[in-house]
């Protein structure tokens, strides 16, 4: 085991606890201080759009350090000097808890500075293996996700208390002080990790090929894919247009899927036009990227359902009863956020248990776990708890009283989906990108998130429409138990799709050489 997969993995523990710190009582903060100001009708869905928009910003800013770190500084370089903008970002949230500009200014920091992080931490830690010791590399990207959930335990379960008994300021500023921490962590161990220099301008890029792909002329022919290439950036302008209505982070981020989608169609279609000018293992790779794409396309609707944990699900919450609870003589009720803290624990012990248990079962009887697989049924697991959630709001909307206990069981289902999602999905991305593009398409990996979240926002935005909302009225449910079936049939359909694609795909092994 490389000796420097330590400090690597200590900073993501202290990261994630600041992270979630400050996540998982976002929304109870917006809804209990900051947004007291809006009506309190309309006061959940402006909290649940600031939390989704943050989220958003959180995972599209790693293609602005994907790109600095693929082409200017390096992994390392990138990650350490984002991580002090991180640490500002915290400290606006702490000192300005009460002023909406400065700590919606913490937010966006806290957004822009891990955009140097997530896709490169990942990426980092994979560079730290070859080829003679690929195979521990497996067992450290879980240990790296089960850190990540150790911190994201305790900051659920601290967290919401240290906001009722002490405010905001302490609140906001401990996950703060965490995120120092790992700066310092990452900092120390900085002689002794393999740092994979950026790769040098390179004629045969991805966007280089693309790019002669979409405007090669074949003697006789059209060029349908730059037509189709062309349809989404028009698609994009209009959606821009659209922004006094729609709002700028709904139209940028539509505008962003509509040019990634068409262009990506555009260049497969037109792609063996650039054999000749471009190496045929330059063409293959942006192949292989675009197909990776695809896959990271069809995960979106679960990104949908997991971040909604953090929002709609705490909503749901605040109306339910919290039975009075005794561990050795401890009473205590718990708080709508610290719900939370059942799925980083679940994930501990899930992990070990795939490992351990359910993947060699499956071998036993014939089933190879393959990461696609595992990714598809975590979809599947997703709809399934939301169909839960769902239930038990129909439970609620009848007038009963229902203890918040009952969310156990969509946590539990959820964080299955997680583990089979979204830690497979890390050892996924980093194994078939090409050696060239890891840090970028990371982040396009978290770009999926991106896409997840905005689903979230149209949909919001869709229910407050009053033909939609009439149709839901007619329907007999409320808006957020009709938001929860629909979000559980969008993933259970995509499931399905995602089931049909892996059949297809081909893997390859995409570890660098031995040095």
């Amino acid at each position: 085991m490389p000796r420097q997969i330590p400090y690597i993995i200590a900073n993501e523990g202290c990261e994630r606890f600041s992270f979630y710190g400050m996540r998982n009582i976002l929304t109870p903060f917006l809804l209990s201080t900051l947004l007291l100001f809006i009506p309190i009708g309309d006061r959940t869905t402006e909290a649940k759009h600031v939390f989704h928009t943050f989220v958003i910003g959180v995972y599209f800013f790693p293609l602005l350090g994907g790109w600095i770190a693929d082409r200017f500084w390096g992994k390392y370089k990138t990650v350490f000097w984002f991580s002090l903008i991180y640490v500002a970002g915290h400290a606006c949230l702490a000192i300005f808890e009460h002023d909406l500009a400065g700590f919606y200014t913490g937010l966006a920091l806290i957004a822009f500075g891990s955009g140097g992080i997530k896709p490169l931490v990942v990426a980092f830690v994979g560079d730290q293996f070859d080829q003679t010791n690929k195979n521990r590399a497996k067992v450290v990207f879980d240990a790296f996700y089960w850190i990540i959930n150790f911190g994201s335990f305790f900051a659920s379960l601290l967290m919401p208390v240290f906001l009722r008994d002490y405010g905001p300021a302490v609140a906001f500023g401990i996950p703060g002080i965490l995120m120092a921490i790992a700066t310092v962590v990452f900092w120390a161990g900085r002689k002794k990790y393999v740092h994979v220099p950026p790769a040098a301008p390179n004629p045969d890029s991805f966007s280089s090929v693309a790019r002669t792909a979409l405007l090669a002329r074949a003697e006789g022919q059209s060029r349908p894919g730059l037509t189709v290439a062309g349809a989404g950036a028009v698609g994009a302008v209009i959606s821009l247009c659209m922004t006094p209505s729609w709002g700028f982070v709904i139209a940028a981020c539509t505008a962003l899927v509509l040019v990634l989608a068409f262009g990506g169609i555009g260049v497969s279609m037109q792609l063996e036009r650039a054999r000749g000018k471009h190496t045929d293992a330059a063409v293959e790779g942006v192949r292989a990227v675009l197909r990776i794409l695809i896959v990271f396309a069809m995960i979106t609707p679960f990104w949908s359902l997991f971040d909604q944990k953090a929002s709609t699900w705490i909503v749901q919450a605040n109306s339910m009863d919290s039975p009075l609870l005794s561990i050795f003589g401890w009473e205590f009720k718990l708080l709508p956020a610290q719900m939370q803290a059942v799925n980083p624990i679940l994930v501990m012990l899930l992990i070990p248990f795939n490992n351990l248990a359910l993947f060699p079962l499956m071998r036993m009887i014939g089933i190879t776990p393959t990461p696609l697989r595992r990714m598809g049924m975590g979809i599947a697991f997703s709809a399934s708890s939301w169909v839960v959630i769902g239930m038990i709001q129909l439970w609620m909307d009848g007038g009963d009283h229902v203890s918040i206990l009952w969310q156990l069981l969509p946590y539990a289902l959820l964080t299955l989906g997680e583990v089979l999602v979204s830690a497979t999905g890390l050892e996924f991305a980093y194994s078939q990108a090409p050696a060239a593009m890891k840090g970028i398409i990371l982040s396009f990996w978290y770009l999926a998130v991106t896409v997840g979240n905005l689903w979230v926002l149209i949909v919001n935005a869709g229910v407050k429409n009053d033909v939609v909302s009439g149709w839901i009225a007619g329907s007999g449910l409320s808006p957020i138990a009709f938001q929860m079936f629909f979000f559980a049939a969008f993933a259970a359909v995509v499931a399905a799709l995602f089931a049909l694609y892996a059949l297809r795909y081909k893997m390859v092994d995409n570890y660098r050489k031995t040095a």
